[in-house]
């Protein structure tokens, strides 16, 4: 009996909405989430540097820092989910509301190694092209799919699978390479 491998440290969902959707929020969503969006890009400056130097210096990262990228983190999948038409619920700040996050803390001594951080970023790269790629294939099922919510009501259920997709491959991107949650190389799939 073969053993299945465990999950990555690093888990994101979405709840399909059950419920026609708000036509007139998906029709102005571009509108409706600037303000939120300069929220988001004021407040999450200090995500990247700090536990660099902490892991490389001190070989720490302290629990409050991890549970603030990730609670920010969090925070970036509900806006982004807002954006990409995934949800109607305008992004709360504190709750979790239908987008969900999990990335698992660290023991920094036993599971990270103090020198990678240095270039995991680097290493990162191949991601970076795939991303972008499934990011323009993307854009074209965003439309696709924000003309078929004006029209039925309804987000395809497959394209809402590839766009939760493409999310979770850039959270498992992000939390490896600059949150630096985690040493395993994040896997070249979109499934969970």
């Amino acid at each position: 009996m073969a053993q299945s491998e465990p999950p990555y440290p690093v888990q994101f969902s979405v709840d399909y909405p059950d419920q026609p959707r708000d036509r007139f929020t998906c029709f102005f969503r571009l509108l409706f989430v600037i303000p939120i969006g300069i929220v988001i890009s004021v407040v999450s400056e200090a995500m990247v540097i700090p536990p660099l130097l902490l892991i490389l210096f001190r070989q720490k990262y302290p629990r409050w820092w991890f549970d603030w990228n990730v609670a920010l983190l969090r925070f970036e999948s509900r806006v982004s989910a807002y954006f990409l038409l995934l949800r109607d619920e305008y992004p709360s700040t504190d709750e979790e509301q239908s987008v969900h996050l999990e990335i698992s803390y660290p023991d920094v001594e036993a599971d990270l190694n103090r020198w990678l951080p240095l270039v995991k970023w680097i290493l990162a790269i191949p991601h970076y092209v795939v991303l972008v790629i499934l990011s323009l294939i993307g854009f074209f099922v965003l439309i696709i799919s924000w003309l078929a919510i004006l029209v039925t009501g309804r987000y395809p259920h497959g394209m809402f699978n590839y766009v939760v997709g493409v999310a979770r491959w850039y959270n498992r991107v992000w939390a490896y390479a600059f949150i630096l949650t985690t040493d395993l190389y994040p896997p070249f799939r979109l499934s969970p």
